[in-house]
């Protein structure tokens, strides 16, 4: 245990606590926008009711006076949290902060109940059910003791394992309403929680339907005499099951009706009637253990009569072909059913009847019969394979069809995955404790215990109860599933001591209480799934009656399950919850397993046995144990959990609460940021990793979209995008600001749809705010390579030279970071994302190389449908010296090598006089950058004559050149490619070299000016 020393401060005033009426939970880094809730972001917790600022003020803590409105003092911070700990979980849920009512409510009782009565009798009730009166006995007798065992091995570890994966997870904080759902959602996030969540639900709800329906079968195949209360009868001897499934249906629903409306009435006679129904389960058990000890000295008289080796259905008095009346020997009632008008003539008699023997065999032999030899190994039949008992005699005749209905046999093809699938609901209930978590004095050591004793119980039970039946009960009655060859008695129920119907009336409450809790868990796990508001088209679940009653919840879970009622069998029933259940603890497991092994600082569960591998082992199983027991449901159910998953993905509201998937991500992306730092990409792997420098208006909206637009065409998803952009000022005087551009980058960007990140800057000068994310943006290798910027519109009317210096300044700081650029002239006019070009081209103008990005980009931008259907065309410039032509065939063997789809032309630019047209606008140019020049310069120097620089001359000349044959070829393009010249090494000439860009790009509609950023960027190799 740790030591504390308290020390004692003398002060004036005395300490205030806090007022404890509630806990507000207060993010005290930002009040305006964010996701999720700020509930669990927090570390403080704060008072929102305080009143005066005494509340808070305490002279000794004068240091931090300022702050103890947004850092509260520890003594109030430790009595709001003793306060919380002792809410009753579940009362309502975890996260919604407390309303103005709920002061005004009476304190809640504190929680009392121990690991007995609030775990392990309440998950002992939930996991003892109908397939342990119903179906353990066929199960053992179609599968044999050994392969039983191995079923129950099975189906017992994988929840086992499961527990304790769930117990670390529950002893790792509180867990509310919700339970299972409650875990897996905030150790896996919302998109696996509301998945799982739902799929746990409809388990639940199938369940209802599962112990409805054998409630139902116990009801009229044991309870009632046989044929009184059918509403269909058989009119054929075949049409028997056809007939007893309709009577299911109809009878399950009305008794699905009926516990309905027990529910919505109210849940508390269904708590009340709990213990009743657990003492049935228990009651039920012990008759059976009694039963077999009592079969060693007594065994119990269930004769079953044998047709050769052939199993008759026991509906006569007399097991004999012949009886003595009197004095003469008769036709038994057997008899009479075999041959028609009680003829005994061979002719007349069915012919297997004739020639073979009727014995009678003893059905409950008892423990010291040795017939445990027998039932070691399985007997699988085929659906209506008749039971036969290996070593009796018997002649191999066909007998006649129509006294088929006189044997038993089997109702379904059976296998050993079947099997699984029908025994694994008796292994599921495990979560009962969990979602009591509320109600308990110490749940963090109650849940792990309890859980852990009753598998363990149960578990026992199971493997005892196997060998016991396999050891007591001779093997044809055992593979008979409904009683018939004991008359009609319940098979397990033939074992019990005092009487049968100990365990025919003990299992029918037991099933009845059973699917009466699940009817009342099911709805109230949607509500929980519905207010965490994570689906959006279930938030009308999450509303209920004015005292909580989730009754819109309710209706649903009936409608559900319903339809398990009307599939009518229990054996087809069972393995659909199975899927659900497995996939429920298949995430369980992996939230114990994924939280472990990310060892988060948050995961410190007080249970301490377990470990990742149990964990892997547990979700290994789940997943095989799904496939083993049916391949088709279980792709079925991980479809329904994987489209609710991408629904919640798309769809659902974005919730932050700490999960193992946002560690895993986090340790992922780390894992590959170190990766990356080995080196530079290869050539092969380059693709254009953007920077987009946005410029926002004063009302800080985004200027240009279109910029936007343009980078979400060219990266089409893939890659890396940052959108940049800077905000003039102080730091601490504009993070509000800073706040609120972010978002409204971030509303353009999921408008456009460029999925990327934001980063906005505070700096007193713009250019200083670009070299900073030119420089900082990114982390480790996953930084940008390529900036895009847009033109400095209307820079020759601007008094203002900021904004073209700003722009040649942020060209100079790319070159010397090594950086491409890309400058999207005339952006307006670029297409949005809801255009399509179809037809037009694209059109490279190829001066220089410049490490092959002018190929690289159109193939980038034909990837995104806008730009899809447009060709490309590429223009190359050939001087009076070169050979077009083979300049014209090396291009295409190049662009062949590369694998890029192009038309190839040369243009030859023939010396010429340079124009007065060239002259006029180098002239113009001249005269305004002196005339800017002047209005800095002293009144001696302006007197200084403008003469022509001949470099400018011979600049504007190429420039004009060049743009007569630009426009000529590519005046009709959807868009035209240029090299970017750099800027000039002198700065005075930046204003020239602006000048030179417009006059290069004049005439052309939309033009992407692109500069390399040194690196070969293409390759021809594979």
């Amino acid at each position: 245990m740790p030591h504390f020393t308290v020390v004692p401060v003398e002060d004036r005033a005395p300490s205030n606590y806090d007022s404890l009426e509630g806990i507000n939970w207060v993010d005290y880094r930002d009040t305006g926008q964010g996701h999720g809730n700020h509930k669990e972001d927090s570390p403080f917790l704060n008072s929102t009711d305080a009143t005066k600022k005494n509340d808070f003020y305490d002279k000794n803590l004068a240091l931090f006076e300022e702050e103890l409105d947004i850092r509260p003092k520890v003594s109030s911070l430790l009595s709001r949290l003793v306060n919380y700990t002792n809410i009753t979980q579940g009362a309502k849920e975890h996260e919604e902060e407390e309303s103005a009512e709920a002061s005004l409510r009476k304190a809640p009782k504190s929680p009392n109940m121990g690991t007995l009565m609030g775990v392990y009798l309440p998950c002992l009730q939930n996991i003892f059910g109908v397939i342990l009166f119903l179906r353990l006995t066929w199960i053992v007798g179609t599968a044999g003791i050994v392969q039983s065992l191995l079923i129950v091995l099975m189906c017992c570890s994988c929840t086992m394992l499961t527990a304790i994966s769930m117990s670390a997870i529950a002893t790792n904080g509180v867990v509310p309403a919700g339970g299972a759902y409650f875990m897996i959602s905030r150790s896996l996030g919302p998109e696996f929680g509301g998945a799982v969540g739902l799929c746990f639900y409809l388990g639940t709800t199938f369940a209802a339907a599962m112990y409805i329906l054998g409630a139902i079968e116990i009801f009229l195949k044991y309870l009632v005499p046989q044929g009184t209360m059918t509403i269909f009868h058989a009119t054929d001897p075949h049409g028997g099951d056809s007939a007893m499934l309709n009577n299911m249906r109809v009878y399950g629903s009305l008794c699905l009706s009926l516990m309905a409306v027990v529910v919505f009435v109210g849940v508390k006679y269904v708590n009340k009637l709990a213990s009743l129904f657990l003492a049935c389960v228990i009651i039920s058990i012990v008759s059976i253990y009694a039963g077999a000890i009592k079969s060693i000295t007594h065994p119990p008289e269930f004769p079953i009569c044998m047709l050769g080796n052939r199993t008759l259905v026991r509906d006569f008095d007399v097991c004999a072909k012949t009886v003595v009346q009197g004095n003469y020997t008769v036709p038994s009632n057997l008899s009479e059913k075999f041959c028609p008008l009680g003829n005994m003539s061979s002719a007349q008699c069915d012919e297997y009847f004739s020639q073979n023997n009727v014995t009678e065999v003893q059905g409950i032999p008892g423990l010291a019969s040795g017939i445990i030899r027998e039932n070691m190994w399985g007997d699988y039949l085929q659906k209506g394979e008749i039971l036969e008992k290996a070593g009796l005699q018997s002649v191999d005749v066909h007998g006649a069809m129509e006294n088929f209905a006189m044997y038993v046999s089997a109702d379904i093809a059976t296998s050993f995955t079947l099997l699984v699938g029908i025994f694994f609901p008796s292994a599921t209930g495990i979560m009962a404790g969990s979602n009591r978590s509320g109600d308990l004095r110490d749940a963090q050591k109650s849940i792990p215990v309890g859980t852990i004793l009753a598998i363990t119980t149960t578990s026992l039970v199971y493997f005892s109860s196997v060998v016991l039946f396999g050891a007591c009960i001779e093997g044809v009655v055992l593979r008979d599933k409904f009683g018939d060859a004991v008359s009609n008695n319940l098979v397990v129920g033939t074992l019990s001591w005092p009487s049968p119907w100990v365990i025919v009336i003990g299992s029918f409450f037991s099933t009845v209480g059973a699917g009466l809790q699940s009817l009342t868990g099911a709805p109230r796990l949607l509500q929980a799934i519905a207010k965490d508001n994570i689906i959006p088209f279930l938030r009308v679940f999450g509303h209920g009656k004015a005292n909580g009653e989730p009754t819109w919840a309710l209706l649903l879970t009936g409608l559900i399950a319903e339809l398990g009622i009307l599939i009518a069998s229990l054996d087809m029933v069972a393995p659909i919850l199975s899927m659900f259940f497995l996939m429920c603890y298949l995430f369980v497991n992996l939230a114990c397993a994924v939280q472990t092994l990310l060892r988060t600082p948050n995961w410190r569960p007080r249970f301490k046995y377990y470990h990742w591998a149990l964990s892997f082992l547990g979700m290994s199983m789940c997943l095989a144990l799904m496939f083993i027991s049916s391949w088709y449901y279980a792709i079925v159910a991980m479809g329904i959990a994987g489209m609710i998953y991408k629904y919640i993905e798309y769809q659902g509201a974005e919730k932050e609460w700490g999960d193992g998937i946002r560690g895993l991500s986090l340790s992922a992306a780390r894992y590959a940021l170190l990766r990356l730092e080995v080196g530079p990409p290869h050539t092969k792997n380059w693709r254009p990793q953007l920077l987009v420098l946005l410029k926002l208006d004063e009302d800080l909206h985004v200027k240009y979209p279109r910029l936007l637009t343009f980078a979400s065409q060219l990266k089409a998803g893939k890659g890396l995008t940052i959108v940049g952009s800077v905000i003039q000022g102080n730091f601490l005087d504009s993070y509000g600001e800073t706040q609120a551009a972010e978002q409204a980058i971030k509303n353009m960007m999921e408008i456009e749809r460029v999925k990327g990140f934001c980063q906005v800057v505070v700096a007193s000068k713009v250019r200083e705010g670009i070299a900073h994310l030119i420089q900082s943006c990114g982390l480790g290798g996953m930084k940008h390579n390529t900036v895009v910027m847009g033109w400095p519109y209307g820079w020759r009317q601007s008094e203002d030279p900021r904004a073209w210096k700003t722009f040649i300044n942020t060209v100079r700081c790319t070159t010397a970071a090594h950086l491409a650029l890309m400058v999207p002239k005339n952006v307006s006019f670029y297409p949005s994302n809801h255009e399509r070009f179809t037809d037009g081209n694209i059109d490279v103008w190829w001066i220089v190389h410049d490490g092959g990005m002018l190929m690289l980009l159109p193939f980038l931008l034909k990837q995104h449908k806008v730009w899809r259907k447009c060709k490309m065309r590429i223009f190359t410039v050939a001087q009076m010296d070169d050979n077009s032509i083979q300049m014209k065939k090396d291009l295409a063997t190049f662009l062949y090598q590369l694998r890029i789809e192009a038309e190839v032309e040369v243009v030859e630019m023939h010396d010429s006089d340079i124009s007065a047209y060239t002259y006029e606008r180098t002239l113009m140019m001249e005269q305004r950058s002196q005339m800017l020049r002047q209005m800095r310069l002293s009144s001696a120097e302006r007197d200084r004559e403008v003469c022509l620089d001949q470099s400018n001359v011979r600049r504007m000349h190429t420039a004009v050149k060049l743009n007569e044959v630009i426009v000529n070829r590519s005046h009709d393009a959807r868009l035209v490619l240029l090299n970017m010249p750099g800027p000039p090494r002198n700065t005075d000439g930046d204003e020239n070299y602006m000048e030179f860009l417009e006059v290069l790009t004049e005439g052309l509609e939309r033009v992407l000016l692109v500069r390399g950023g040194g690196r070969e960027v293409i390759t021809i190799y594979s």
